[in-house]
């Protein structure tokens, strides 16, 4: 028997339809069209009765993800353009392709395999496509892995595309991203795009000096319109709890906004989204270090201004990269199995945006950069393998890096002592790896 829904109830969890309901526009459309609360929820249905979401429906299933798995690396409007042209946001779409001989489906029209390696190469397990792949008719399974693949799309082969590059790659896949045959369907998303429901952009984060993170390209950005705050509790083990209320600073900083044990917020900009004070990547750093890497090691300052680089403190992240830390699932289980840093394990993408293990294997990152291939390597070239990938190094063009890098360390230290020689040694991590 085929994959049939006849209502929202039908093909979501309960805390989907729980957040579908909190959400205004929906409540209120549903409501208007005669659904009750606490009842089942019909889906819509076009001229020849196949289930459908109205705009309305897609762009909050839509939030809703960017909200949980992908807060400031992906737009909604993104996913929502894309649903419009490859499915008409119909859930039971599928389409068959005689070249390839296979079939995409669902909302976002995935290729089954596609998801597969998501979950198995890339760590998006929160749902078991492997052993039922028609869970990608469902709307938040095939968002999820839309996003997923999407994300992936804008840092292909470690270099960050634009907005055209993921569109276009993600219809004829990455070798026909700049070939023609895909240049129509860029026109379309943009057209569709336009017409969307408008948006309010996010711009900028916390971090009072914005000139040290990398700028993301605005159709990476993250709108968090959620209110429920996120805490430090959910994200953190019992034990690095403990470290964090032990450390003075951290103490005074978290008695003084009234955060008590065992539920300790974490600062959200205005946009909802949660960040780390440097107070609090100050102490993640050190608790790091000195537990797990030795102290004759990298400064926690180091480790400080890379975090301010690449994530601006966020907790999941910006641009492409995730975690505080910007280190992606596929680093960092290759650091935990082949390099053997098996301090914090990482059982799916969703661990990187722990603070902890974010840093943690952000500093394991960067002791195989400091002997990248066996050599002994200089700050230069660690901090721009660290930010851009080790084989895209230059060192002719080290210098806005490096300068970026200097901003940043000045937040925590003061920098006008420090040379580049003198900052050698911070580089040169001794771990232990357990």
């Amino acid at each position: 028997m085929g994959i049939s829904f006849k209502y929202w109830d039908e093909c979501v969890e309960p805390q989907d339809m729980q957040e579908m309901w909190q959400e205004p526009e929906v409540s209120t459309e549903w409501l208007d069209a005669g659904e009750t609360r606490g009842q089942k929820v019909h889906l819509s249905r076009d001229p020849d009765g196949e289930p459908y979401l109205t705009q309305t429906e897609m762009k909050a299933v839509a939030e809703i993800v960017v909200r949980r798995h992908f807060d400031s690396q992906i737009l909604p409007d993104m996913l929502c353009a894309i649903a419009e042209l490859a499915s008409d946001r119909q859930l039971l779409v599928t389409n068959y392709d005689k070249k390839t001989k296979q079939a995409t489906i669902g909302i976002m029209q995935l290729l089954p395999k596609t998801a597969e390696w998501l979950v198995r190469d890339l760590g998006y397990r929160i749902y078991d496509v492997e052993e039922n792949p028609d869970i990608l008719y469902r709307p938040f399974v095939s968002v999820y892995f839309g996003a997923a693949y999407l994300k992936w799309l804008s840092n292909f082969e470690q270099k960050e595309r634009s907005e055209e590059f993921v569109v276009r790659a993600y219809k004829g896949g990455t070798k026909k991203a700049t070939h023609k045959s895909t240049l129509q369907y860029w026109k379309q998303y943009l057209s569709v795009k336009e017409s969307l429901p408008s948006r309010r952009f996010v711009e900028d984060g916390p971090s009072v000096n914005n000139s040290c993170a990398s700028a993301a390209p605005a159709v990476f950005a993250s709108q968090n319109t959620g209110g429920d705050h996120v805490y430090w509790d959910s994200r953190a083990s019992p034990e690095d709890m403990i470290e964090m209320w032990n450390n003075h600073d951290v103490a005074r900083e978290w008695m003084k906004s009234g955060e008590k044990r065992g539920k300790v917020r974490f600062s959200h900009d205005k946009d909802k989204r949660p960040y780390l004070s440097r107070v609090e990547v100050k102490a993640v750093a050190e608790t790091i270090l000195s537990k797990h890497f030795s102290t004759r090691g990298v400064k926690s300052s180091v480790l400080c201004a890379l975090a301010e680089m690449v994530s601006m403190r966020f907790v999941n992240g910006v641009r492409p990269r995730s975690g505080l830390m910007g280190i992606d699932y596929s680093t960092a289980f290759w650091l935990y199995m082949e390099l053997g840093y098996r301090a914090y394990k990482v059982d799916s993408v969703d661990d990187m945006t722990k603070p902890f293990v974010s840093m943690y294997f952000g500093a394991a990152y960067l002791a195989y950069l400091s002997e990248y291939e066996g050599r002994e390597r200089t700050p230069q070239f660690v901090v721009q393998a660290y930010l851009a990938g080790p084989k895209n190094v230059n060192l002719q063009e080290t210098g806005p890096f490096w300068l970026k890098f200097e901003q940043a360390l000045g937040n925590y230290e003061d920098v006008k002592k420090y040379s580049p020689t003198h900052l050698y040694v911070q580089f040169s991590v001794r771990h232990r790896r357990v």
